[in-house]
């Protein structure tokens, strides 16, 4: 009897692959492949004869995921690979610095981690250091007027959050 897959978790994942996907269903054990359209994973490990881990490989758009045995092949499940969102910025703190700069400016957002560019303007910050995921700690440099803070991460560019030179 041919293997039968009942549910993808999760079902969509980054389209850089890489993410773990529990394959879920009946006759997993045995298995020679684990395919994601015609890639197959990184790499999978049969749990037991009902679930199956596997690592996606990148991908774009929708694909059918299939697992291979000696049985034959089992029916697909749908798995969406997503592009990655470029990061936002939500708040400045302080929004406000000295037109010297060298002042440390908290970045706050969402999908800062990977940052290589943080610009005040067209300026690059003196310094800075990824907290995290959500906050970037960077060295303002001198600078005048009101000017965009932006982060580039390999995802894209940010929104631009106002920065006031005094």
């Amino acid at each position: 009897m041919s293997p039968i897959l009942l549910a993808l978790v999760p079902s969509q994942g980054p389209a850089t692959g890489g993410s773990p996907v529990l394959l879920v269903g009946t006759g997993l054990t045995g298995t020679t492949a684990v395919l994601f359209g015609a890639t197959p994973a990184l790499s999978y490990t049969v749990q037991f004869d009902g679930a199956i881990t596997a690592v996606a490989p990148p991908g774009v758009g929708t694909v059918p995921v299939t697992v291979i045995t000696p049985s034959g092949t089992s029916n697909n499940l749908s798995y969406t690979y997503q592009e990655p969102t470029p990061p936002t910025i939500l708040a400045l703190v302080p929004p406000v610095g000295l037109a010297t700069g060298g002042l440390p400016v908290l970045i706050v957002g969402h999908g800062l981690s990977g940052a290589t560019v943080v610009l005040f303007g067209a300026t690059p910050a003196s310094n800075f250091t990824v907290l995290g995921d959500g906050a970037i700690l960077a060295v303002s440099p001198p600078g005048s007027g009101v000017v965009p803070v932006t982060v580039t991460t390999p995802a894209g560019v940010s929104n631009g959050a106002s920065y006031t030179y005094l």
